[in-house]
């Protein structure tokens, strides 16, 4: 079997795991989602209307009959229904998740772009001023949380200079450009800090790599240093700096709630939140399924990548 056929095997049994894991996990929550969606200013619902709900959303089944269901869905594409609305979950996540990927998506590109160059340069400056300080700025954006950045952003670039919007959000196809001003500050945000990540990785990886005698041996013949970084040292450095670039933007996918709120960006994860407040327990298995799954596959093309880049993966 083909190292990409083997990948996407282990893919799909991890899918299906994290999906019996977050099943259970879900209906162990002590609560009835009937008996919480009937209940009006603490006041207990008519037994016979939690009944009826019960019965009408699938609750009074077994529990394997619930998970078969569950699964038959999944496959299907089907996440079922909002308990508070009744609104197809697919819609929704369909709706909210392309704007998410966006922000993550944008985010990752303003990191790259930023920390491989600037974690390049400083290797191969090493312990000189270059290399302090952006060392220096790159542990000053890891230490300020995200939130922090965000509302710095707005107050300064938003509010006092006036230089971009201080939020929200419009389609793209509604005005391109106001939508790319909006998507710039929470993008930017995220970034600050995963920038800062890719920088160290990056200038690691590259200290590593010059230090291995296939390059030193390339030095000693007299090679010039640009083609010694292009041909030896820089795809020998990417496979670590990938994966942390995937690890990271597989976490962003569930983890810019702050960034969403702040910026008022309605993205997943906003709705993961709401979903979780209400106790709406389809809502939540279908956006967790949504970016665990996400998350997978982001890790599948990273294998694909390592294959790629050093052909050694394929034959381990």
């Amino acid at each position: 079997m083909g190292f990409a056929a083997r990948r996407l095997l282990v893919s799909i049994g991890l899918v299906w795991l994290v999906a019996s894991l977050v099943f259970l996990v879900i209906h162990l929550i002590p609560g009835d989602p009937a008996e919480l969606l009937l209940s009006q200013g603490g006041i207990a619902p008519d037994p016979a209307a939690v009944e009826e709900l019960r019965e009408r959303l699938g609750l009074n089944q077994p529990l394997w009959q619930q998970y078969a269901t569950y699964l038959g869905g999944l496959l299907q594409g089907d996440f079922g229904y909002s308990l508070q609305d009744e609104h197809p979950i697919a819609e929704e996540i369909a709706l909210r998740l392309p704007r998410t990927l966006e922000l993550v998506g944008a985010a990752g590109l303003i990191a790259v772009l930023l920390g491989l160059p600037l974690g390049t340069v400083a290797a191969l400056r090493a312990g000189g001023l270059l290399d302090r300080m952006l060392s220096a700025v790159a542990a000053l954006a890891l230490s300020v949380p995200v939130f922090v950045v965000g509302t710095l952003a707005v107050l300064v670039l938003a509010q006092q200079l006036k230089l971009v919007p201080a939020g929200g959000y419009v389609p793209l196809a509604q005005d391109p450009l106001r939508h790319l001003g909006l998507l710039l500050m929470p993008a930017g945000t995220i970034a600050v800090g995963l920038s800062a990540v890719v920088f160290r990785v990056t200038r690691s990886s590259v200290l590593e790599v010059l230090q291995r005698e296939h390059v030193r041996a390339a030095q000693a013949r007299g090679t010039p240093p640009a083609a010694i970084i292009r041909r030896h040292v820089v795809r020998n450095a990417l496979t670590p700096v990938v994966t942390v670039i995937a690890l990271h933007l597989g976490t962003l996918l569930g983890g810019t709630v702050l960034v969403e709120f702040v910026f008022n960006w309605p993205g997943l994860s906003g709705y993961l939140v709401r979903s979780v407040e209400a106790r709406d327990y389809p809502e939540v298995l279908g956006i967790v399924v949504v970016i665990s799954a996400l998350f997978v596959l982001l890790n599948f093309v990273v294998d694909l990548l390592y294959a790629v880049i050093d052909p050694r993966v394929r034959h381990g």
